[in-house]
């Protein structure tokens, strides 16, 4: 667990610039549906550079992000100090640090994964107030596209561990037995992003898994990725489509 702290330290830039957002809609369904409201204090565990935070900030939350990793919790400062509502410490989910009762939400954006769950789930249970919302996130890559099938072939044949750590791995299932005795729903939205070239380069040199610059099969990858880029492109740009996942719940 500590190795997977340090897996984004060199690749906080290409993470800021070219990882998804999540769609407001996240935040919409969470009022609508489980009744959240901006007096809410949410605690965003693994929040990175803070993507998941800044949805939450820019609609009036106050968010308290929880990150080990250096690199990317003090970008995190730096891109969000606008927010007053803003706050980042250093922290693990399975010690967050956070007093005893005093969450009202839990939010995790594309982080739960490399949780010790059985830690996490005790942790959670500590910071949370009776009766306190969980929500996991995960925007999805899909392979339904012809592009979409290479893309993730490409990723397989030149990754080091992406079969072992992709998010993919975690299930319904093991969401479940973490909400238990509670229950969790799941709920999709769609997302996209599109890109020329270097911005598809930047997304796949974001992901932990693959050789970044200075590594070996790093120049037969970007190879590879210019052929199959030059295949698909439409007007040089090409698409990316995810399911945006949530599976929120309230915690006991």
């Amino acid at each position: 667990m500590s190795k997977s702290t340090e897996r984004f330290s060199n690749r906080v830039e290409d993470y800021v610039r070219y990882r998804p957002n999540y769609p407001e809609q996240v935040v919409e369904f969470l009022e609508d549906e489980y009744g959240l409201t901006t007096d809410k204090k949410i605690a965003d565990i693994g929040a990175g550079t803070g993507i998941s935070s800044e949805l939450f900030l820019k609609q009036g939350y106050h968010v308290t992000a929880i990150e080990p990793n250096k690199e990317m919790r003090e970008k995190s400062v730096e891109l969000l100090q606008p927010f007053k509502n803003f706050t980042a410490i250093n922290g693990t989910a399975e010690d967050t640090t956070l007093k005893e009762r005093s969450i009202d939400v839990i939010i995790s954006g594309q982080a739960f994964h490399w949780f010790d769950v059985v830690k996490a789930k005790a942790e959670f249970q500590r910071i949370l107030k009776p009766k306190g919302l969980v929500a996991l996130i995960w925007n999805e890559r899909l392979t339904l596209s012809p592009f979409e099938k290479e893309y993730d072939e490409l990723i397989i044949k030149h990754a080091q561990d992406y079969v072992k750590v992709d998010h993919r791995n975690i299930s319904k299932t093991d969401i479940d037995k973490f909400f238990a005795p509670a229950t969790c729903e799941l709920k999709v939205f769609y997302n996209f992003q599109i890109f020329d070239f270097e911005g598809l380069k930047g997304r796949l040199l974001s992901s932990s898994y693959v050789p970044s610059v200075n590594d070996n099969g790093y120049t037969e990858m970007i190879a590879d990725l210019k052929v199959l880029f030059d295949h698909y492109k439409e007007n040089n740009l090409i698409k990316i489509d995810y399911d945006t996942k949530l599976f929120v719940g309230l915690f006991s």
